[in-house]
């Protein structure tokens, strides 16, 4: 099987199917790389350990601090406790949510961030607007989407000049006023 192949399948799994976690298996919330894909993880009830992740995952699923995963315990680690079993995106958590499966030391964190999530997303807006917002969902929300935090956001904003220019070049007349040969 090629590379991009495996990938597709692997983005496809990974998006696509909701799965619950079973007895042996938790969801911790990850709160730093390590490298060597090991990732620094907490669980609901405070304890930090380290967890790995599966070559299947590896150049193909990005997750970074901050992301929920559902891990499988490895019982001859000592350091490193856990394997990535499946990595949980927005619509996962909301579907755990719903089951009545998602620990309640995550809740008030999630919604927490959710809040700040769509402040950042939309600029600074007022209270009520965010409420309203919250009772209709979109399609078309992009809150969930990567912002890349390394690069300068800039205003543009046209100018009168440029637009007397541009009505100026479009009658066949230069800056100095003279007729510009057809």
């Amino acid at each position: 099987m090629s590379q991009a192949t495996k990938r597709k399948h692997v983005v496809k799994e990974v998006m696509g199917d909701f799965v619950t976690p079973t007895e042996n298996q938790q969801i911790v919330k990850v709160i730093g790389s390590r490298g060597n894909n090991l990732h620094e993880t907490i669980t609901a009830q405070g304890e930090t350990f380290l967890v790995s992740m599966p070559t299947k995952f590896r150049k193909n699923i990005w997750i970074k601090r901050g992301h929920y995963v559902i891990v499988d315990p490895i019982e001859e680690g000592e350091k490193v406790k856990a394997e990535i079993s499946f990595i949980l995106y927005k619509d996962h958590i909301q579907y755990l949510q719903k089951q009545q499966l998602w620990p309640e030391e995550f809740m008030e964190e999630q919604s927490l961030q959710d809040k700040t999530d769509k402040r950042q997303g939309r600029g600074e807006e007022t209270e009520g607007k965010d409420e309203e917002e919250e009772g209709s969902e979109s399609e078309d929300d992009e809150s969930d989407l990567f912002v890349n935090t390394n690069r300068c956001n800039y205003q543009y904003s046209e100018s009168d000049e440029e637009d007397s220019d541009e009505e100026d070049e479009e009658e066949g007349r230069t800056e100095n006023g003279s007729q510009l040969a057809h």
